[in-house]
């Protein structure tokens, strides 16, 4: 496995995957329809970037053709009923397809913890059927990992509740209970190149989990620690929370909290219970790290280099 096709690379997570996989010597192809979106891994020796689209099925199969093996980070957070199921769903099924007219039967998918066809928001359920049209119909040597929320430098979770506590004296949170394994996206990137690297992996699904369990509201608190600039908590109800996701949507930019995040929030997002035979990073031999350790490396640097004016310029980056 020494020539992967990485779809999604010129993301946060896909960034980083990119640079795991150059430490690990593998070559690279990383498409994309805009070219300024690869700045952050053009420089990788390994890394050539494609400027290609591909939405289009037929140049999929041309472009996974010759590698030994597929990754999929593509996905949103954000959209319509359509563009869920055009990116989480359609996508990977055309990729399966791709694959096996190109004799590439080696892909790593990442999909989400929580993914479920009974799941409360779009995002689960689409994430779910993504999975599920790469398991069926498709002959594939298929690896799946389900991270929880992913977090590190350059995020849009923790980093956004961290600017925002340094502008707002109170926090207003929707799913302030809900529970969160979250997980440092280099250990992702790790566990992508361990799946590509060891044929044992094939055939599973992996829960992507952090070591620690904390509500929304404490890891709020966390990001507030870390930037000296901790903000009470008020939790929002739900119904309240859906209004002000509502409103939200209708402001220019990517919205903070959508109404289907708000759906999302109304289950846990923790690795399943041991009884359910599920394996974790952990069982995989790795030793994931935990927000407090790797929390304040990159917010107090990011809260110390802003004064406020630039603190409204990165949090508008920040939503964008």
């Amino acid at each position: 496995m020494r020539n992967i096709l990485v779809l999604g690379g010129t993301g946060f997570v896909g960034r980083h995957v990119c640079e795991a996989l150059q430490r690990a010597h593998c070559r690279m192809t990383v498409p994309t329809r805009h070219i300024k979106h690869a700045a952050h891994i053009a420089h990788l020796p390994l890394v050539t970037v494609a400027n290609i689209d591909i939405t289009d099925p037929d140049t999929l199969t041309r472009l996974v053709a010759g590698h030994d093996a597929v990754v999929n980070l593509v996905a949103i957070l954000h959209g319509s009923a359509a563009a869920f199921q055009a990116i989480h769903v359609d996508l990977p099924e055309r990729l399966g397809t791709a694959c096996l007219a190109a004799s590439v039967h080696r892909l790593v998918h990442v999909s989400a913890l929580g993914a479920s066809a009974t799941g409360p928001s779009l995002y689960q359920r689409s994430k779910a059927a993504g999975e599920q049209a790469l398991q069926s119909g498709h002959d594939l040597d298929l690896t799946v990992l389900r991270p929880s929320v992913i977090f590190g430098a350059g995020d849009r979770f923790l980093t956004l509740f961290a600017r925002l506590q340094t502008l707002l004296p109170v926090l207003p949170l929707a799913g302030a209970d809900t529970r969160f394994q979250p997980v440092w996206v280099q250990d992702v990137a790790d566990a992508v190149v361990h799946a590509l690297l060891t044929p044992a992996t094939v055939g599973q699904t992996v829960e992507a989990v952090g070591p620690d369990v904390f509500t929304l509201a404490e890891l709020v608190g966390l990001s507030g620690q870390a930037v000296g600039h901790a903000r009470p908590v008020v939790g929002v109800p739900q119904g309240l929370a859906m209004l002000q996701a509502g409103l939200m949507s209708l402001l220019p930019g990517e919205p903070v909290m959508s109404a289907d995040n708000v759906r999302s929030l109304s289950v846990d997002n923790v690795a399943s219970p041991a009884e359910a035979g599920i394996p974790t990073l952990a069982d995989w031999g790795m030793h994931p790290s935990s927000v407090r350790a790797i929390l304040p490396t990159y917010l107090h640097a990011d809260a110390q280099a802003c004064n406020p004016r630039q603190r409204l310029v990165n949090l508008r980056a920040g939503l964008r």
